[in-house]
């Protein structure tokens, strides 16, 4: 490996609360120094991170990048452009990796050379209930998806890891048609698509420490449902899956089976009900963004 060995891409947004925790807790990696690096990449924000950099530990070393604003996966892509790590780990501001989840994703990645690799994500703010229908529609995902650990199909950007040479092999992210959402998703298909392998990590953690409200969930998932029907056109054009595939996860019985298994029922009663707004949303965004796409393609005709 290179000097760095892992390169941590951080993108960021004015937030700087937020990257400070982030920082603190990549600070406590169980790694070498001598072979991490952290890379920031402030994607456009207004506040002053500098303040932040120097704040933190200073066994962490940080190289802080501004670029104009182009969403998060543009700011992934800048990110790893400028690592010097041979293997690029991708979490956000707002998650908080436990000590061992670089070392974990190395490991795995001794075990299955060139693999790209995902960890698992755990609610950080348990008393929130839409961060908790979050993570529960991830897990959900990730035991549809991810059955097979060794032959895995989707992890979220949050907590993804691949070889650098590969990630750049294969163009980064597509921060072009997905500049909010969904680029992960694009990401793993295309990963696959090419021949290469994904492994589910879950001894690689991260803690999300997202508090939204019930209007920043509904929003979320608008944005997903739009960047799923962008995703779906993506595929189609490269032939690499059929939308049916993943319709058959959102008709699932196992997703209410699981849902009504939780304890206590008051519980599983609300949860229920975050994953039938969760599902309207979701459906909403889809209609609203292939409307969009069926509108220029009609102007593109005149």
């Amino acid at each position: 490996m290179s000097a760095a060995g892992v390169s941590v891409v951080v993108p960021t947004k004015d937030r700087p609360a937020q990257l400070a925790r982030c920082l603190e807790a990549l600070a406590a990696l169980d790694f070498p120094r001598e072979r991490l690096e952290v890379v920031v990449v402030d994607d456009g924000g207004r506040a002053d991170l500098e303040p932040v950099r120097r704040a933190a530990p200073p066994e962490l070393r940080i190289a802080l990048i501004r670029r104009a604003p182009g969403g998060p996966a543009a700011a992934r892509n800048t990110g790893a452009e400028a690592a010097d790590g041979e293997l690029l780990a991708f979490t956000d501001d707002d998650c908080l990796p436990e000590p061992a989840w670089v070392r974990e994703l190395v490991a795995a990645l001794s075990a299955t050379p060139g693999a790209g690799l995902g960890g698992r994500t755990l609610n950080a703010v348990p008393s929130n209930p839409f961060a908790e229908a979050s993570a529960h529609i991830l897990d959900l995902v990730y035991a549809h998806y991810n059955a097979n650990p060794d032959a895995a199909r989707f992890f979220a950007s949050n907590n993804l890891a691949v070889p650098r040479d590969a990630f750049r092999e294969l163009g980064g992210f597509d921060a072009e048609r997905f500049p909010h959402a969904s680029e992960d998703r694009d990401f793993c298909d295309r990963w696959t698509a090419s021949g290469r392998t994904l492994r589910y990590v879950p001894g690689a953690v991260v803690h999300h420490a997202r508090d939204p409200d019930l209007r920043g969930f509904v929003r979320q998932h608008v944005a997903y449902g739009r960047g799923a029907a962008r995703y779906q056109r993506a595929r189609a054009e490269r032939n690499s899956g059929r939308m049916r595939d993943d319709v058959s996860f959102h008709l699932d019985r196992e997703l209410w089976r699981r849902t009504f298994a939780l304890r206590p029922p008051r519980r599983a009663a609300r949860m229920a009900g975050l994953m039938a707004v969760w599902q309207a949303a979701n459906a909403a965004g889809y209609a609203l963004e292939r409307r969009s796409g069926l509108k220029q393609g009609l102007e593109a005709t005149d």
